[in-house]
């Protein structure tokens, strides 16, 4: 199936051309046309297989159709996206759809002064895309008005409902039409999403073409059960390895993050560090050094789980292993992407088995081991109590005797090994 028989304009299939894209995914040809015809739709499909496309290309089409200039400080059309670099993702995108147009796209997210977004939106644009938290922002300065907004997509809604942005959806969709098509994407499907498409949809025509927690078929997945002391010498190991190669590799702490990709540059291997503490402007220059290799490891929290399309990621290491489930298939969808091989490798400590555990239920299986054996009840057991205060769940802190050959230990301790936190916003 070819773009133009799901209903794609000829001048949109020339810009498509032009970006290198010629036939459609999965969740392309499911969503295109029900998108086209004006239906609400609510799409299903693991990481890198298309999405924005999904909804991009109809929401261009139905603004050229319109042909209408918009107003001063609206939005005909509004993308809300959980992190800062899903945002400059999804317009990279739309820049490509909409080349040669009238249509004008703008983008507001935290962490970038205030000011010259307000001024963007003096004017009015066709496209808005932006992250929820500035977003609101805007609204309360009475920089940008919703009532003009017929089109509203949200991205990856399963992590905007991990990182808390439920409230904010509460206060923004009030303020959106009644009369409105609404397209809602995510990767995986939690018990509140069902919930949140009955809120905000109409009717949906539903598209799925993964089941939540596949995973991409060319990624190799393997996990090394490791005492959290040993892990800094095995991490070098195993990136030495592959000396050169892109990598990226997942810390469950902002201060954890920084540490590592300290400790890895002190080491030898040139690293950066990205997280939601960083501004912007850091952020941008970490993907800039990371994706032009003159940094080939990038340390991150889950803030780069998604919004992340680099195709040159090889290798995506589970350094610590996420409090959600869900999150293990957003981190290792990282590589492999557009039909690419990569490798996902997981260390695994003692007391992180419960994580483990969750992980291989949403992904219905075992994880191949590449060292080690899995850590036994009474290793997990005998790892000294941790009370995290504040009435929470009791979790266990510590290592336990290392397992299977590898490095001996080494002297540097990984950052925020220990920590437990629940998912935040990171605007």
């Amino acid at each position: 199936m070819d773009f133009d028989m799901l209903g794609l304009k000829p001048r949109l299939i020339a810009a498509l051309d032009e970006m290198g894209i010629k036939d459609p995914t999965p969740i392309q040809k499911q969503a295109i046309p029900p998108a086209l015809d004006g239906r609400d739709v609510m799409g299903l499909a693991q990481t890198g297989t298309g999405k924005t496309a999904a909804f991009g290309l109809p929401l261009v089409q139905h603004l050229l159709a319109e042909d209408v200039r918009p107003a001063a400080r609206t939005a005909r059309a509004l993308i809300l996206a959980p992190t800062r670099e899903l945002v400059n993702q999804i317009v990279e995108n739309l820049n490509g759809y909409i080349k040669g147009s009238h249509l004008k796209v703008a983008r507001v997210m935290g962490g970038v002064g205030i000011n010259p977004q307000i001024k963007r939106l003096e004017r009015g644009v066709d496209l808005l895309v932006a992250t929820p938290g500035r977003l609101i922002d805007l609204m309360d300065r009475g920089a940008v008005n919703l009532g003009e907004s017929r089109f509203l997509v949200l991205d990856e809604a399963d992590q905007m409902l991990d990182m808390g942005f439920i409230h904010a959806l509460r206060q923004i969709e009030p303020k959106l039409p009644k009369d409105r098509q609404t397209l809602l994407f995510s990767a995986t499907m939690p018990k509140d999403m069902e919930t949140l498409a009955a809120t905000y949809l109409d009717r949906p025509v539903r598209v799925q073409v993964a089941t939540s927690g596949q995973t991409a078929d060319k990624i190799e997945q393997s996990i090394h059960f490791i005492a959290k002391a040993e892990k800094p010498g095995l991490l070098l190991d195993l990136l030495r390895a592959h000396d050169g190669e892109a990598a990226l590799v997942f810390a469950r702490t902002k201060h954890g993050s920084d540490r590592l990709a300290k400790q890895l540059t002190n080491a030898g291997v040139n690293a950066v560090a990205i997280h939601g503490n960083r501004s912007q402007g850091q952020r941008t220059r970490a993907l800039e050094a990371f994706t032009d290799g003159s940094a080939p490891v990038m340390v991150a929290t889950d803030v780069a789980a998604r919004g992340l399309d680099i195709p040159v990621v090889k290798h995506v290491y589970n350094y610590e292993l996420p409090n959600v489930p869900e999150t293990y298939v957003h981190r290792i969808g990282r590589t492999a992407r557009a039909g690419r091989e990569g490798a996902a490798i997981t260390l695994c400590a003692p007391d992180e088995m419960g994580e483990l555990k969750d992980i291989e239920k949403v992904i219905k299986g075992e994880i191949p081991v590449a060292s080690g054996r899995r850590w036994s009840p009474s290793q997990e057991e005998a790892k000294p109590k941790q009370n995290r205060g504040g009435g929470g769940r009791r979790r266990s802190g510590g290592g336990g005797p290392r397992q299977g050959g590898g490095p001996a230990k080494a002297a540097a301790k990984p950052g925020g090994a220990n920590r437990r936190r629940r998912p935040r916003r990171s605007a």
